[in-house]
């Protein structure tokens, strides 16, 4: 399984494509053909997603290579998405980071 880190270097083939309060559609660019190839790490964002604290549902379409979120904005403030995948450190960034982080370290515990 890959790091945390080495997952988040990822993020450079994610941008938003629609994004309202309580949910984000995110779409895969550039070269996708790579990650699709390594599935795993998409298995890995969708495991890590799918037991995020505030992330309601999760709908993926390959076919448009998109993943639609639905989550609640008190837990996940709505601006730490963009600053998030932008890499722009701030107090919304930082609190999504760190629940991701947490999870994936429930997930790599788990499989120990």
């Amino acid at each position: 399984m890959l790091s945390f880190d080495e997952l988040r270097g990822y993020l450079v083939y994610i941008r938003i494509a629609h994004h309202i309060h309580g949910r984000i559609r995110l779409k895969l660019v550039a070269d996708y053909e790579s990650i699709v190839r390594q599935g795993r790490q998409a298995r890995q964002f969708k495991s890590i997603l799918d037991r995020t604290p505030g992330v309601h549902s999760i709908r993926v379409n390959l076919l448009a290579r998109s993943c639609s979120v639905e989550y609640d904005p008190q837990v996940i403030p709505a601006e730490a998405w963009s600053d998030f995948l932008a890499g722009v450190e701030s107090p919304a960034a930082a609190t999504l980071e760190q629940i991701l982080r947490e999870i994936y370290g429930e997930i790599m515990h788990e499989k120990l």
